[in-house]
């Protein structure tokens, strides 16, 4: 799954501990995502889009492979 995390952190100049401490997952938890390591539960999608005030579908983007 591609997202726009990075940028949208840019956007709002907060580092990953800044956003992970936000939703309370580890630094290492928002690298993961960053690099698509790692699909984020339902739950935590939400969390991340609440903090930049977005919807889930403008950061996580389902390819045809997901």
């Amino acid at each position: 799954m591609k997202n726009s995390l990075k940028v949208e952190r840019a956007k709002l100049n907060i580092t990953q501990q800044e956003l992970a401490e936000k939703i309370n997952v580890s630094r290492q938890t928002i690298n993961s995502i960053e690099a698509e390591r790692y699909v984020p539960s339902t739950i935590l999608a939400i969390k991340i889009s609440n903090v930049f005030n977005t919807t889930v579908n403008s950061i996580f983007i389902i390819e045809e492979d997901d």
